[in-house]
């Protein structure tokens, strides 16, 4: 398997005025080609700040981040930008979809940025709101889905651009045990079927359970990482 991400010694360091507070103290991870990872620890814990180093939102104060083979973390705000939209999906606790916008708008609105034909978005959309099982919700505004149904919109979003990456943040946290149960279900299949590489970052034991590796964060270092057997 090819490696997707690579962490070398990433330091994470925040300035409150004089007060240097680490978030990140020398993380080595590295994750391959369709693996499901959890993301899990306490609030504090430096693994949302490792989350958003991955998705070339924050930059490590030292150490470098690769994705795919390319040292990402020093790149320009440009570059970020760039790979933001084409190689990683974001899939987050609170949906971010534009609620005067049908979801197959949504789902459309990514491949806007990268220049797509109005066929081919549309054709694409369609191809990804049916692997979340929403053929038949395809017209219907956020208003006018559950929150189950929203946040397959959301997982259609993220794969419009066919990313390497999926990145998804507490995707279930505002959603019922039996909703909860049925995403990540989808996620579990998505990487399957798929084979696509998904981060998930939770604090909940039975929403890391479906990933096949655990890493867990304490005092911004990894003091565990296991694998199914």
């Amino acid at each position: 398997m090819s490696e997707v991400i690579r962490a070398e010694n990433l330091y994470k360091t925040y300035h409150m005025g004089d007060v240097e507070v680490p978030a990140l103290r020398g993380v080595d991870l590295t994750i391959d080609q369709a693996e499901f990872v959890a993301v899990m620890g306490s609030s504090g814990s430096g693994k949302s700040t490792f989350m958003n180093i991955l998705g070339c939102l924050d930059r490590p104060t030292s150490g470098r981040y690769f994705l795919e083979g390319q040292e990402v973390g020093s790149l320009s705000r440009d570059d970020w930008a760039h790979i933001r939209n084409k190689r990683i999906g974001f899939v987050f606790q609170g949906f971010n979809l534009l609620s005067r916008t049908s979801a197959l708008e949504n789902v459309e609105l990514p491949m806007m940025y990268n220049g797509f034909a109005g066929k081919q978005r549309r054709e694409r959309a369609l191809e990804v709101l049916s692997l979340v099982g929403l053929d038949e919700r395809v017209d219907h505004m956020p208003n006018q889905l559950s929150g189950g149904q929203q946040q397959r919109v959301a997982i259609a979003r993220a794969l419009v651009n066919q990313p390497s990456l999926i990145l998804a943040d507490e995707p279930t946290g505002n959603l019922d045990s039996t909703t909860s149960a049925e995403i990540m279900a989808l996620f579990r299949r998505l990487n399957s079927d798929q084979h696509i590489t998904i981060v998930l970052v939770t604090h909940e034991s039975d929403i890391a359970a479906y990933a096949e590796r655990q890493v867990h964060f304490r005092d911004g270092s990894v003091v565990s990482d296991q694998k199914k057997t």
